[in-house]
């Protein structure tokens, strides 16, 4: 896979320890010691407790979010003068700006954000890495999910990150960065446009539910067990989610649609909020054609509203 060159970037800061139940606060990354300036790694906090169990994944499917969903994400990641996040936006070209405008709205809820973007070279050092110390919360920006694992994937931050999660944090992420967080990740590309129909418009795309079209990667594995799509119903993706549910081991996928979230709690439970809806497309226990024609019986689909619940284990859905 092809990497992407990324803007230098420059520590300004580093962490300091002030004893043993401070937290440590990230250091800042960013270009200019003004956008670094609002994040003192010299302030104190309450200690949190992190908990032995895997943390909280909280997956947005793109869009303007709301208030109440980025506040929870804050909530969960600590609260106001606890929570400490790190922010990654390297999905998008322009993440060293946007990270950096998704950090002040944390901070403006009492977080410790930083914004860090970072190369696949420096992702791969100690030095990127221990900037995770004492982080609570890790939040994944929108843009070409292809360039956030390029940058991250197999190297000691994305490791770290891993530990991170498995430590009780809480990793959330908005448009790509909700499609990293499956270990089936979509691309956003597809091999046969239309398949015998190719579309006369060549920006039409996934107008057919079929066998070995749609292209995917491996993302970050925090939600091992389903495939994860975004601005589901807004875009019309139905498609490409049902044709991989259908033809992948993985026979379990959720498309999140924009302005919601799907909260996959530290006992593998998921509830739903914010102001859309979540799709689950489950072929556990369905009959699927062997070949092609890609078809299947008994494929059980739950549309899940703000206050919904669902257990994937049971496969058991209740709404509000």
């Amino acid at each position: 896979m092809a990497l992407h060159h990324y803007p230098r970037v420059i520590p300004t800061q580093r962490f300091m320890r002030h004893d043993a139940t401070t937290l440590l606060s990230v250091a800042a990354i960013c270009l200019g010691a003004a956008a670094c300036a609002t994040n003192s790694p010299t302030q104190r906090s309450t200690p949190t407790t992190v908990s032995s169990n895997r943390g909280t994944l909280y997956i947005v499917g793109g869009g303007p979010q709301p208030p109440a969903l980025v506040k929870e994400f804050v909530d969960l990641a600590g609260g106001a003068g606890r929570a400490r996040i790190v922010i990654f936006a390297m999905a998008s070209q322009e993440g060293l700006t946007g990270g950096e405008e998704k950090a002040q709205d944390l901070r403006a809820l009492g977080a410790h954000a930083t914004n860090i973007y970072v190369t696949r070279a420096q992702a791969n050092t100690d030095s990127i890495a221990r900037l995770l110390d004492g982080a609570t919360g890790v939040w994944f920006g929108g843009g070409d999910q292809a360039r956030l694992t390029a940058a991250l994937r197999g190297t000691r931050t994305g490791d770290a990150l891993g530990r991170l999660y498995a430590s009780g944090a809480v990793i959330g992420g908005t448009s790509a960065g909700a499609a990293v967080m499956s270990e089936i990740m979509i691309t956003g590309d597809e091999r046969k446009i239309g398949g015998d129909r190719p579309p006369s418009d060549s920006s039409e795309a996934f107008l057919t539910i079929s066998r070995e079209n749609i292209v995917v990667d491996t993302g970050f594995s925090y939600l091992p067990g389903a495939i994860v799509d975004q601005h589901f119903v807004r875009r019309k993706r139905h498609n490409r989610l049902i044709s991989l549910v259908l033809e992948k081991p993985v026979r379990l996928g959720v498309g999140v649609d924009e302005s919601t979230a799907l909260i996959v709690q530290p006992d593998g439970r998921w509830r739903i909020a914010g102001a859309s809806v979540v799709v689950i497309y489950d072929a556990r226990r369905s009959s699927v054609t062997p070949g092609a024609p890609l078809g299947a019986s008994n494929v059980t689909m739950h549309v899940l509203p703000a206050g919904s619940r669902f257990d994937p284990v049971s496969g058991k859905a209740s709404l509000p």
